[in-house]
């Protein structure tokens, strides 16, 4: 049987991987600002229920998007593990709670593969593609696009 392809492509380099809900994922270090664990985080009003909120950041605001919701996971209570991946995206810095965070890893060319269509009821758009690294399969997310563009507007009004 054969598999239909995006026509996304994924270039080899470093990823950061981590986990949500037991499963592993990957995206390109490039994004990656910096790691820190849960500081105290301000509730917006009459956002989204992932957008956890804002955070002060050495005197500057930023969003928190909570990725175990935003990929319509169960939601868990956060441990000593669960950190804040301050990322890259849309010209704007913003924090996505992640439950673990893992290395730093280098994907060859032929450890790629295209992401698989799952038909149209199923937006796989913010896969970059998959990664076969050790006998396991990583998720790498194009993080620009894990944020819809009504998102990033609304994440654009919050920094102000």
């Amino acid at each position: 049987m054969e598999s239909i392809t995006t026509d996304r492509t994924v270039d080899e380099g470093k990823f950061l991987t981590f986990v949500l809900s037991n499963e592993e994922y990957g995206i390109e270090i490039l994004k990656v600002r910096e790691i820190i664990g849960i500081i105290g985080i301000t509730p917006v009003p009459q956002t989204p229920n992932y957008l956890k909120g804002v955070i002060n950041l050495r005197g500057k605001v930023i969003p928190i998007i909570d990725l175990r919701l935003k990929f319509s996971l169960p939601e868990e209570e956060y441990t000593q593990e669960t950190c804040i991946i301050v990322v890259e995206v849309h010209n704007a810095q913003i924090g996505v709670v992640v439950d673990k965070v893992f290395e730093v890893i280098d994907i060859k060319r032929q450890d790629l593969e295209e992401t698989p269509q799952f038909g149209q009821e199923m937006d796989t758009n913010f896969i970059m593609g998959l990664g076969k690294v050790k006998e396991k399969i990583i998720i790498l997310l194009d993080i620009d696009k894990v944020l819809l563009s009504e998102e990033s507007e609304m994440i654009d009004e919050l920094t102000k």
